[in-house]
């Protein structure tokens, strides 16, 4: 043992796997502000499974032997159960997951643990584990959507018929039916879901083999490992393998998208649940009172939504910030990707579970649509499109109906109220025939064509989303 390692005590070199490099052991400010296992334990599980891809790779190429690779084998089964049952001992000395469960192999089967790292670096591995993770979430939470959009189709096919206001500028525009409503939101999870599955594309790439940033001079068959993990492949060049987190930003801006969407639904439902739209009631499990005023019943749940949104917009901003000034290959940086990938994760996935839930507890008011809809003079367009059909202009046609519109409002009644020589006044192509287009029954049926509000297409729309829920699910 040379003076130098006889500085730094015992212990420490035991613990610590690169410390023979160092004259002193690293202060305890340092360690805890460098650690990162309190939270990168959570990828304990997939970096025992990366591990033993890893070890039966090696065993494969004769870098080690077959009894090496049944030790490793033996005592990472072990660690696996000790961690399921929370009896494993996290050591902060021990900085992050890689090295806690190495220490304890080690403890366990003696050389062969210490074999195991042969062919890699903390680089490619941990890049290894969190995409291991992410392709996981990423399959989680595509079954969250689709439960979510089941929740949708299921509150859609009861409300086909029920009319509500359109909105545009928060102003009454077009009479639409609630379930059109409820499935422009499906299509947005639809969407959503489908950039999922194409990030995950790119998340599905191993990086073991990497190794700190220029490859490795053993043997190694990359491609086996990612045969073993279920990659589709293996990133191809080293230096990128370990230092970008791209694939973690990419998913982190589909879920603000996913959280921008649950926020502007969650506007909606607050909006719809206040007394003076009075559409819906949200259920009871899903809101608050107040401490001071008995009568009131809040909906926090999508108020918080709106919130958590913020949340993971920022996350996003975070990662990329986190990227933009690191020069390759791996940066201590790097250990900044994870909190607020797993957070995201987190926020998005109890998002759509509570999501899911909700939407199976409102409570649909339809006479509170329908009144609001007749407000507004929801119809006004249907009848510039009447006169369009009999042979004005269009231009014409929107004048004539201004006029009516504001004739209406000094009378304080709806078009459809209005007596047919006083619509007469504004164009004579007005005839009996134009109290059906006003009523708000012939504004949906009018729009009769696929993505129009017409219920049989909306009731089609549905038969075409349960379709694609299917064989999605298969």
């Amino acid at each position: 043992m040379t003076m130098q390692e006889k500085k730094i005590p015992k212990e420490v070199r035991d613990e610590k796997l690169w410390s023979g490099r160092f004259n002193e052991p690293v202060a305890e400010l340092v360690k805890r502000f460098t650690a990162s296992v309190e939270f990168d334990k959570r990828l304990a599980l997939v970096d025992i499974q990366g591990s033993l891809a890893h070890a039966q790779m090696l065993a494969a190429c004769s870098i080690i032997n077959t009894q090496d690779l049944r030790d490793i084998q033996r005592g990472m089964a072990q660690i696996e159960n000790e961690i399921l049952l929370g009896e494993f001992n996290w050591q902060l000395d021990l900085e992050d997951v890689h090295l806690n469960i190495e220490k304890r192999l080690t403890t366990l089967v003696g050389d062969a643990g210490k074999r195991l790292h042969t062919g890699r670096s903390r680089n490619d591995q941990v890049a290894t584990d969190i995409r291991l993770y992410l392709r996981q979430a990423i399959d989680e939470i595509n079954l969250h959507i689709k439960s979510l959009q089941t929740a949708l189709l299921e509150l859609a096919e009861q409300h086909t018929h029920t009319i509500m206001p359109g909105f545009t500028h928060l102003q009454v525009a077009q009479p639409v039916s609630f379930a059109h409503h409820l499935m422009a939101y499906f299509e947005m999870l639809k969407r959503d879901a489908q950039r999922l599955m194409d990030c995950r594309v790119r998340v599905n790439r191993l990086p073991l083999g990497a190794a700190a940033l220029a490859g490795t001079s053993y043997p190694i068959n990359r491609e086996l490992v990612a045969e073993l993990l279920g990659f589709d492949g293996v990133c191809e060049n080293s230096l990128d393998a370990v230092s970008d987190r791209d694939f973690a930003i990419e998913f982190t801006a589909c879920a603000a998208l996913i959280m921008v969407h649950l926020s502007r639904l969650s506007e909606e439902l607050i909006l719809w649940m206040n007394p003076r739209f009075g559409f819906i009631d949200i259920a009871d499990r899903f809101c608050t009172g107040s401490s001071i005023m008995p009568q009131k019943k809040n909906p926090d749940v999508p108020e918080l939504v709106r919130g958590k949104t913020g949340r993971v917009q920022g996350n996003l901003v975070a990662l990329l910030t986190l990227m933009k000034g690191q020069p390759l290959a791996y940066n201590k940086d790097n250990q900044e990707d994870k909190e607020p990938l797993f957070d995201t994760v987190d926020t998005l996935t109890m998002t759509l579970r509570i999501y899911a839930d909700m939407m199976g507890g409102i409570t649909v008011k339809p006479e509170a649509m329908r009144n609001a809809a007749l407000q507004g003079y929801a119809t006004a367009t249907d009848l510039a499109d009447y006169l369009v059909k009999k042979g004005l202009p269009f231009r014409d046609a929107h004048e004539a109906v201004a006029l009516a519109v504001r004739h209406a409002e000094q009378r304080a009644c709806d078009l459809s109220d209005l007596k047919l020589d006083e619509l007469q006044q504004f164009s004579k192509l007005i005839a009996e025939d134009i109290y059906a287009v006003l009523t708000l029954e012939g504004s949906l049926a009018s729009r009769n064509h696929i993505g129009g509000t017409a219920p049989n297409q909306v009731e089609a729309a549905i038969a075409r989303a349960r379709k694609y829920l299917s064989i999605v699910i298969e």
